[in-house]
């Protein structure tokens, strides 16, 4: 079947990075975090020196900060050639990821990354901007939501797995205030694409979400390759 570029956005909390990965592992395509790109450059502010509402400062970082995914079956987060794949989940990038990501001069520099990878087709590819502004003509495109709760309950569990325990209270409280500095800054805000296709995650397992996904990529491929025979 040919391969198409397949575009998932959504909040935090949503299922999105987890379903992509594993649509891509089924599919066989690469599979593209962007969230971890910005992760990644979020760290090596933090880990500078550099304060994260220093936008000069993060800007002049950023066009000196080489980033890369390893796909090798569980991806890899490469930062300036270290391995950051699990320091970028910390709390304290968590919080100032939005803040790091909304700089137009980072966006510019991390989305012609982006592109670049995903050029060839064959990809999966999540994020907040996916399908809005990194690829708005992506063969197929999937906007991902869940009841704020559930995504709270999400965080907590991925938190706990790196030794932090929140409360529920703190961790819905952030995740309200990374959906808004998300969806309201300036550049590429979080928002459904016009074209994409809603999947409410709330009561769906990730098995679930995977197969809707993938029915929709394997009607979307035979299309394509019906009309190129034609």
């Amino acid at each position: 079947m040919k391969k198409i570029l397949i575009a998932i956005d959504g909040p935090a909390g949503s299922g999105k990075s987890t379903t992509a990965r594993l649509v891509a592992r089924r599919l066989g395509y690469v599979y593209v975090d962007t969230g971890a790109m910005y992760r990644a450059m979020t760290y090596k502010v933090l880990t500078s020196g550099a304060s994260p509402a220093d936008e000069a400062a993060v800007v002049k970082l950023s066009r000196d900060t080489r980033i890369s995914l390893v796909d090798g079956g569980e991806l890899k987060v490469m930062l300036d050639g270290q391995d950051v794949t699990e320091a970028i989940r910390s709390e304290e990038v968590t919080k100032s990821v939005s803040l790091v990501s909304s700089y137009n001069e980072v966006r510019v520099l991390m989305v012609e990354k982006q592109r670049q990878i995903g050029a060839a087709g064959g990809c999966v590819v999540d994020g907040r901007d996916i399908g809005t502004v990194v690829f708005p003509h992506a063969d197929l495109k999937f906007y991902m939501v869940a009841d704020i709760a559930e995504r709270a309950r999400r965080r907590q569990v991925e938190l706990s797995g790196t030794g932090v325990d929140l409360p529920v209270e703190q961790v819905v409280q952030e995740l309200k205030e990374r959906d808004f500095k998300d969806s309201t800054r300036e550049t590429s805000p979080l928002k459904k694409a016009d074209d994409a296709i809603e999947i409410d995650t709330t009561n769906l397992t990730i098995d679930e979400q995977v197969e809707i996904i993938l029915s929709y990529a394997r009607e979307v491929a035979v299309g394509h390759e019906e009309m190129q025979r034609k």
